[in-house]
């Protein structure tokens, strides 16, 4: 049984869960543990690496997507402290959302000719631009991305990636561990599970939609003696799809 979703994301990004609603959640999915895994940026009110919310254990994290040589990835930093080099590095990338924003949604307002009901500010992601589409015109969410915001598309603007190195370099310094998240969603997986050598854990459990074999994580996890992860990158109030059992979280709270 799951009792540990350790991917999660609120109103802080690109979610709809916020700490308010995380209780209620946590109890109708079963879980105890929970971590907050925002895109790119720390929770605001999350002050320590680890809080307690109404019965729920709370893990402060960071979700951060950074340029490799296996191609970009996305690393899941757990037991975050407010560190100089990671303040720096969120503030930057920051920056960078708030400039970017701005681009896209300049560009669709021009081309669609309407006004978008949503403004540039720090965490602002294409999944919120794409909703404000549909909110506002014939297009549909996924079609906003198809067709308008999308790679390749006429109004994506790309932003700014940290390399590996420096992400590694910061969460290292900044966390209690850092895992390689859901490596069945990269092109090559075998390229980005061999970028754990640098790392202490891997996203074992994460609710693909098509079917994969766990064979080349369980090599990757005996050759980097890592730890395992895992949850349901939930960007809803659904928790609990997928996480750790018992015996697996305790591993994982103790190297925390």
């Amino acid at each position: 049984m799951v009792v540990a979703d350790l991917h999660a994301h609120t109103t802080n990004s690109d979610g709809t869960l916020t700490l308010e609603t995380l209780p209620a959640a946590a109890e109708e999915a079963g879980v105890s543990v929970v971590a907050i895994t925002d895109h790119d940026r720390l929770h605001p009110d999350l002050r320590t690496p680890v809080a307690h919310l109404e019965g729920v254990t709370v893990v402060h994290g960071i979700e951060l997507r950074v340029e490799s040589e296996a191609g970009r990835v996305d690393l899941l930093g757990y037991g975050v402290r407010r560190t100089d080099g990671l303040t720096g590095l969120i503030g930057r990338l920051q920056a960078d959302r708030i400039a970017r924003g701005r681009k896209i949604i300049e560009c669709v307002e021009n081309r669609l000719d309407v006004e978008l009901p949503v403004e540039p500010r720090e965490g602002l992601g294409r999944p919120h631009i794409a909703r404000a589409i549909g909110s506002t015109s014939a297009y549909s969410y996924q079609e906003a991305f198809n067709e308008l915001i999308g790679h390749d598309c006429p109004c994506y603007v790309a932003r700014e990636i940290p390399t590996f190195e420096e992400g590694v370099d910061v969460l290292s310094e900044a966390c209690g561990l850092v895992s390689l998240a859901h490596p069945y969603r990269y092109e090559d997986t075998e390229a980005a599970l061999s970028l754990c050598a640098d790392l202490d854990a891997v996203e074992r459990f994460y609710p693909y939609d098509h079917e994969v074999d766990p064979r080349a994580v369980q090599r990757a996890v005996e050759t980097h003696d890592l730890l395992v992860t895992g949850g349901s990158d939930a960007h809803d109030e659904t928790l609990g799809r997928t996480g750790l059992e018992r015996d697996a979280y305790r591993r994982f709270r103790a190297a925390l």
